[in-house]
């Protein structure tokens, strides 16, 4: 079995476009997508539309969940832009998608971990990021990895949630982030202010291939695209913070420094 993972597509539908059609060559049996589809300033419902006619095994992200369950002031900037861009039908599909999915009966798709879309599975955040130093991120640790993974034991977890591409193993799990399709570098401030980035403004997805012996080969890929079509989308929207993610894969201007003066 070969497996196409997506996540995080956040409405760059210039990358998620790129993405698909780089996997279409690649001979694979299923794509799958986990979430954190529409919410940013680029093109949500667009990118709605280029997936709904697909039938792309599918789940839900943090994002779908505010933006159907959130009044419209308590959203952060990303989710409310995307909400007024969205219509009946785009509400309807984000509705039914699962927060978690079984593809088979060792496979195990979910957003964050688990048991929450908000929480990173492989990546820790620690109260210490310094503007050009420290980030406030450092990779899980074993005992981390296995609590927030329960009693949970799928031979293959895929998840999304943090952008950051990368692969772990907990016992005989192997698990896998492959980052995200529409945004490279982001700051957050849950449960401190934190800056994830990947060094690169390529779009990210992965490539899981199940021998014959049952063994997973993972691939991290990263395929260029337009960026500087989606940095100008941004710039047009009054992000000047996902324009600079999007164009470089670094941190520039922060969310709140933005919004503030928008």
């Amino acid at each position: 079995m070969r497996i196409a993972i997506l996540s995080d597509i956040h409405g760059n539908l210039p990358a998620l476009d790129a993405v698909l059609a780089e996997v279409a060559g690649l001979g694979v049996d299923v794509t799958l997508n986990l979430g954190d589809i529409a919410s940013g300033p680029l093109w949500p419902a667009e990118t709605i539309e280029r997936l709904m006619p697909l039938n792309l095994p599918t789940i839900a992200g943090n994002h779908e969940r505010q933006l159907l369950t959130l009044p419209r002031e308590r959203m952060g900037p990303s989710d409310a832009h995307a909400a007024g861009c969205l219509g009946d039908a785009h509400r309807a599909w984000l509705a039914a998608l699962p927060a978690t999915r079984w593809l088979d009966d060792e496979v195990f798709c979910c957003h964050g971990t688990p048991g929450s879309d908000l929480v990173y599975l492989m990546e820790t955040v620690t109260p210490d990021q310094q503007a050009g130093g420290a980030s406030g991120l450092r990779m899980a640790s074993a005992a981390e990895l296995a609590e927030r993974l329960g009693k949970l034991r799928p031979r293959l977890l895929l998840c999304g949630h943090t952008h950051v591409p990368r692969t772990m193993r907990c016992g005989e799990t192997v698990i896998v982030n492959p980052g995200s399709v529409g945004l490279q570098a982001y700051d957050d401030a849950h449960p401190f202010v934190h800056r994830v980035e990947t060094g690169s403004p390529h779009a990210r997805w992965a490539l899981a291939e199940r021998d014959a012996r049952g063994q997973w080969h993972v691939q991290h890929r990263l395929t260029p695209y337009d960026w500087d079509a989606a940095a100008a989308q941004a710039d047009r929207h009054h992000r000047g913070d996902w324009a600079d993610a999007l164009r470089t894969g670094f941190v520039g201007r922060f969310e709140a420094s933005v919004t503030a003066s928008s």
